[in-house]
């Protein structure tokens, strides 16, 4: 609903600036987006998705996704050289907004990307699509991740986007501060990620109920 309001305040907009040549005021007030916490996963369900993908390729499409925090779009087409083995670093270049940034890679993803390499010899494309000079595309990576979840047994309403939320969860669980978070997820505003402070389970467990601060002799 929301979005078909915006759709045709927009036509609008465009049919008196655009067609008529006339002059448009901004008085049309746009209902408040709802605001849903992200899905997250435990770390025991990001295993029970990883252990039970046996095709190497997946698993290490999977492992990445998660252990980076990376967009579908990011995991799709990182090339070979991307890869900083040496500062264990991966290279995300043009990611949401056309920016590139740096984030961590795993020792654990590094032994599973190097095993897939030696089963599929990628040579530019890290993940290549069904052509060697294309990568995947986001649909395969979808259907991927859904498949796994299914053999996982898990019911949460997941996509591949909520291992990114569960790498800055888990993070930011793990006492990273918010500040390195953001810079991982590639964040323009701090406030974007706040959001997973609300799903921590850290930060809410570090809030003590005002009922015992009182007294038990007075309760």
């Amino acid at each position: 609903m929301d979005g078909t309001y915006r759709f045709y305040a927009a036509a609008l907009k465009f049919l008196y600036k655009t067609t008529l040549k006339r002059e448009w005021v901004e008085k049309i007030k746009f209902p408040k987006r709802k605001k849903k916490l992200p899905v997250v996963l435990d770390l025991s369900e990001v295993m029970s998705l990883l252990s039970g993908t046996e095709n190497i390729k997946h698993k290490a499409i999977l492992t990445l996704t998660y252990c980076s925090g990376l967009r579908i779009s990011e995991v799709a087409c990182p090339k070979i050289t991307d890869i900083d083995s040496k500062r264990m670093m991966l290279h995300i270049r043009q990611g949401k907004g056309g920016k590139d940034r740096y984030t961590i890679l795993s020792q654990t993803a590094l032994e599973c990307l190097r095993e897939y390499w030696r089963q599929y010899h990628p040579k530019e494309w890290l993940f290549e699509g069904q052509n060697e000079d294309t990568y995947l595309c986001l649909t395969s990576i979808r259907q991927i991740f859904l498949a796994a979840k299914k053999r996982a047994g898990i019911a949460k309403p997941a996509s591949p986007h909520t291992l990114r939320h569960s790498f800055a969860t888990h993070l930011i669980e793990a006492g990273t501060s918010l500040h390195h978070v953001q810079l991982l997820l590639g964040h323009r505003s701090p406030t974007t990620t706040t959001v997973y402070l609300h799903v921590s389970r850290l930060n809410l467990a570090q809030v003590t109920s005002p009922l015992d601060n009182i007294p038990k002799q007075t309760v």
